[in-house]
């Protein structure tokens, strides 16, 4: 299976129209790959709250439009990372969108923990409160973003639910890159399962982004890693390698579950 991670550089001076046109255009040189991942919030910079509701769309506004068409054009799945979400009915959410290679809505998932220990995104956003995973031909994909790498609890959730590869956008600040670093192997040893994990570079509202676009395999090694600028990382990779190490080391099937709370 090859992917295809674009570490897209966030500039403030170019429009996000621009951008959407540019990145577009990104994705349709991948042809020939499998799957294609962008980062989260890649339209207006995962920290520049004062943009998210003027820059808010519907799940099928501008950035579906131009997503689907390029998927299409491409022929490849394409996760489009995520875009500050417009619900009629409820607040904002940090919503990723997946095509298909025909250009099909495949699946959308609302980020649930959101970033800013109450401020920026956890106040403007609402948190999703659904796990998705999508069945690819060669794998099965589970859907996370940014800061729901901390939480482990969410990837045991995808796993149970039949995941394989943990696909993550984000927009991880450069000053704690060690822990994206950490964390994107933690989560793949833990549910042996590939990690895809797609970051931005530049700098959102003044936070220099950590770039390092990482492919960890089920046994947590790098099997690729980006620079902090922008750039296209592509890897190829063997799926069935999930399946081989779940056997070889069968550590998920020793999980023992319902302990009882410690008392206080």
């Amino acid at each position: 299976m090859r992917a295809s991670l674009i570490q897209i550089g966030v500039d403030e001076d170019e429009s996000v129209d621009s951008r959407r046109r540019r990145v577009a255009s990104l994705v349709r040189e991948q042809a020939g790959a499998d799957l294609v991942v962008l980062p989260e919030l890649w339209t207006t910079g995962a920290f520049a709250f004062e943009s998210f509701t003027a820059e808010a769309e519907p799940l099928e506004g501008p950035t579906h439009e131009v997503m689907a068409k390029a998927a299409s054009d491409a022929g490849v799945w394409l996760h489009a990372g995520s875009i500050p979400e417009r619900d009629p009915e409820g607040p904002l959410y940090n919503t990723s969108l997946i095509f298909s290679p025909s250009g099909e809505l495949a699946a959308a998932y609302r980020k649930v923990h959101r970033f800013g220990f109450d401020k920026g995104e956890a106040v403007l956003m609402g948190a999703g409160s659904e796990l998705v995973t999508l069945r690819l031909p060669e794998t099965t994909i589970g859907l996370a973003t940014c800061y729901d790498l901390r939480f482990p609890e969410l990837f045991r959730g995808l796993v149970d639910a039949g995941a394989e590869t943990l696909v993550i956008p984000a927009g991880w600040p450069e000053r704690r890159r060690a822990h994206w670093t950490l964390l994107a192997q933690a989560r793949a040893v833990e549910n042996q399962s590939y990690v895809l994990a797609c970051g931005t570079a530049g700098t959102h509202a003044g936070v220099p982004q950590a770039g390092h676009s990482i492919v960890v395999d089920p046994w947590g090694e790098v099997l690729a890693e980006a620079g902090a600028d922008e750039e296209i990382l592509t890897v190829e990779f063997d799926p069935t390698k999930v399946a081989t190490t779940r056997e070889q080391f069968p550590a998920l099937k020793d999980r023992v579950l319902g302990l009882p709370t410690p008392r206080r």
